[in-house]
């Protein structure tokens, strides 16, 4: 993870360790690999379950305060779906920068593929998801277990966004 370089002073000796850490270190961790999170899955209501075969992964890359992160969530036979619109928690909270930062999101389900939104508000430490309300009406509302569509096992939720985290 990226880190604020150093200062030198006047006459210091540059040694190989120094150099490591200020520059090979801040560059893999630039063009390093991701980094695995667990993301939460709540709501504003009764929270969801994921049961003993769902699964939620989640990853990101930071470099210095740009996130760019996924969450792949796939429901399993005993997940149960609570009430309320669906949230998925950050890896890092967002600056409260007084914009919102959106992303993209897709339901697949045994039958449809549903294209919709993520949103993370200012100072933000969750996402939502916004999809279309019906497949007539295109205007968007909060995911629930029943918008765009009844959930069912082995329904798939991928959430991609980029933000600027709080530090």
């Amino acid at each position: 993870m990226t880190f604020a370089p150093r200062t030198w002073v006047v006459g210091e000796v540059a040694t190989a360790a120094l150099f490591n850490q200020e520059i090979r270190d801040q560059i893999n961790s630039m063009i390093g690999a991701w980094t695995a999170y667990t993301p939460t899955w709540t709501s504003s209501g009764t929270n969801p379950s994921l049961g003993n075969n769902g699964t939620i992964l989640g990853r990101y890359l930071k470099i210095g305060r740009t996130v760019a992160c996924e969450i792949h969530l796939t429901t399993g036979s005993s997940t149960t779906y609570g009430s309320g619109s669906y949230n998925w928690s950050l890896p890092f909270s967002a600056v409260a920068s007084g914009i919102a930062q959106i992303g993209t999101a897709q339901l697949l389900t045994s039958s449809n593929r549903w294209q919709g939104q993520i949103v993370l508000g200012s100072g933000a430490n969750n996402a939502s998801a916004f999809f279309p309300i019906t497949a007539t009406n295109t205007r968007v509302d909060f995911m629930t277990a029943t918008l765009p569509e009844t959930l069912a096992a082995n329904a798939q939720i991928r959430l991609t966004f980029q933000y600027e985290a709080a530090s």
